[in-house]
């Protein structure tokens, strides 16, 4: 980036780089995107951060929360296009102008640099449930767009080893380490039927980078080499999930945790 020189500006503005291809992103969609940030002072004008650098790209609800002008661009962007966004002081809430002032950065603008590499439309594995999974548990593939029901407490004894089960194989390309996933996911405790953690509950798909230590062993592991659009019922010891430590007061040391992980996208 090239800056002007002088003082940053007080107005905010977007401008359109790339066109994209496609649909344009509507209010509401999650988009994947790569973004860099800069901090516009009028002086040393740096980068603040990039989805570059980390290795990873965003998935980013569009909708209210984000800057005005930033809410704005995304909703005049198509897949495959890049966008600059000036944010000054004119798109912020008075509870964000407040914190940017106690934070001394009430006299700069943030400038962001977005590419708009997908808005993911399917928001569960789609097909036909070929596999019963693994026994002692249930899982209850409903179709559509709907979460799976998955059912843990069983008198049977865990796997001692990783169990990673294609309940639905989909069609897209193979994931590939160090690409990052998006999933839907749900993950119980063997035995006890205690539900730990859901995407599904928190009505947001997730992303994050896989074969690359980023995630639990277990989900390394079962999920590479997994065709997009596959649903997978992974089965996980301790030494593959949080070790003997455990993760704070519901996973045990000695738990093995169960996962129905649908696997929407890999970027």
């Amino acid at each position: 980036m090239t800056f002007p020189s002088g003082k940053p500006p007080v107005t905010s503005s977007a401008e359109t780089i790339s066109e994209g291809q496609g649909a344009a992103v509507k209010d509401g969609d999650s988009v994947v995107a790569n973004l860099t940030a800069y901090s516009w002072d009028g002086k040393a004008n740096g980068a603040s951060g990039s989805t570059y650098d980390d290795g990873a790209p965003q998935l980013i609800k569009v909708d209210a929360n984000l800057p005005s002008v930033v809410h704005k661009a995304f909703q005049d962007s198509k897949p495959g296009g890049r966008f600059l966004a000036v944010v000054a002081k004119d798109s912020l809430t008075p509870q964000q102008a407040e914190q940017a002032k106690s934070q001394g950065a009430d006299q700069m603008a943030s400038v962001y640099v977005v590419d708009v590499m997908g808005v993911p439309t399917v928001k569960a594995a789609q097909g036909t449930a070929t596999d019963p999974g693994v026994k002692g548990v249930k899982l209850e593939n409903p179709g559509g767009d709907k979460a799976p029901v998955l059912t843990t407490k069983t008198d049977e004894s865990a796997p001692k080893g990783l169990v990673a089960k294609t309940v639905i194989k989909g069609t897209g390309p193979v994931v590939k380490k160090g690409q990052s996933l998006l999933v839907h996911y749900t993950g119980k405790i063997w035995g006890k039927g205690t539900e730990f953690d859901s995407s599904w509950t928190r009505g947001q798909p997730v992303m994050f980078p896989i074969g690359v230590g980023k995630v639990i062993k277990g989900w390394d592991q079962g999920l590479v080499g997994v065709p997009v659009g596959s649903r997978m019922l992974l089965s996980i010891p301790p030494d593959l999930g949080y070790g003997k430590q455990g993760q704070g007061d519901k996973i045990k040391g000695t738990d093995t945790l169960v996962f129905v992980v649908d696997v929407l996208g890999a970027y």
